[in-house]
């Protein structure tokens, strides 16, 4: 069952935006070594809008071969076009995905209805766990509570990310984890989501301070309310460190400061603006990782 703290990892790239095979294995074996309950490929923060198809599933493979089923690979699937996200789940699977996780359509602004039909198409066609992913501040689509518990009715739709509000994770919790497992979205929030009954949180703040965030996931999934409270507390400032401009600007900037990638984002990204780098940095040294 997958639960605790999985990585939304990056997709490491050189100045001149190749991707970094290289440094992608460095990165696998690091969270391997601190006990990374689970890695997302090409999420959000992997720059999956910048990657082209050919290159979405090169990472993802790179990924599986490297991790070895020591832990479990979720494919980030998700698009905007029902065809595109079905190709990516189903290439994804073929390649040794243990799941795939789906956003929302983007930009389109579906119905619930047809969200509904979107994630039910995917799910019916492709046998492959499948975790939906609902974040509105990005998508401008809000996957609303009714609507996941008439998906949570489908056998390999097994879990939700729920990137909005703690009140709307709560409220996925009682009306449908008996089902599906709810994971928290939200950095910030995730300790007080897993004490509420979430099961895990899909991290950003993981990729700089992995070992933190699984001992945080142990403690507040094991009801340990005030161990999770201290070391959650510990990466309060990383936390919204990471946000001060768009995921994964402020983490690729961090994780080249630790010596685990180099500087390369796409446009339209750019790397983090160097009025910044201090409050990150002093961040990265209140969490204990610099």
């Amino acid at each position: 069952m997958l639960h605790g703290s999985m990585v939304a990892i990056v997709t490491p790239m050189r100045d001149n935006g190749a991707l970094d095979f290289d440094a992608l294995s460095r990165l696998v074996d690091f969270h391997i070594e601190k006990d990374t309950d689970a890695i997302v490929a090409v999420g959000t923060t992997g720059e999956s809008t910048t990657l082209d198809f050919d290159e979405h599933i090169q990472v993802v493979k790179w990924i599986v071969d490297r991790v070895k089923k020591r832990i479990p690979v979720i494919a980030g699937t998700g698009a905007s076009s029902t065809r595109e996200a079905l190709r990516l789940t189903q290439r994804s699977m073929e390649v040794g995905a243990d799941a795939c996780l789906l956003v929302t359509p983007y930009y389109s602004k579906p119905t619930q209805e047809g969200l509904y039909r979107h994630f039910k198409t995917i799910a019916d066609s492709v046998s492959l766990p499948q975790i939906l992913y609902n974040v509105p501040g990005r998508t401008s689509c809000d996957l609303q509570p009714e609507t996941v518990d008439r998906l949570a009715d489908i056998p390999n739709i097994i879990g939700i990310k729920e990137a909005s509000t703690l009140e709307r994770i709560k409220q996925l919790v009682r009306i449908c984890s008996d089902r599906l497992a709810v994971f928290s979205g939200d950095d910030g929030t995730a300790a007080e989501a897993m004490l509420c009954g979430a099961r895990g949180v899909i991290s950003v703040t993981a990729n700089i301070a992995p070992h933190t965030m699984h001992l945080m996931s142990v403690a507040a999934l094991s009801g340990d309310r005030t161990q999770a409270e201290f070391l959650d507390k510990k990466l309060s400032e990383l936390h919204k460190a990471l946000f001060l401009e768009p995921n994964p600007t402020p983490v690729k900037w961090a994780l080249n400061q630790l010596g685990m990638i180099p500087i390369g984002i796409r446009l339209p990204l750019t790397m983090l603006s160097e009025s910044l780098h201090p409050v990150v940095r002093v961040a990265m040294g209140y969490a204990g990782v610099l």
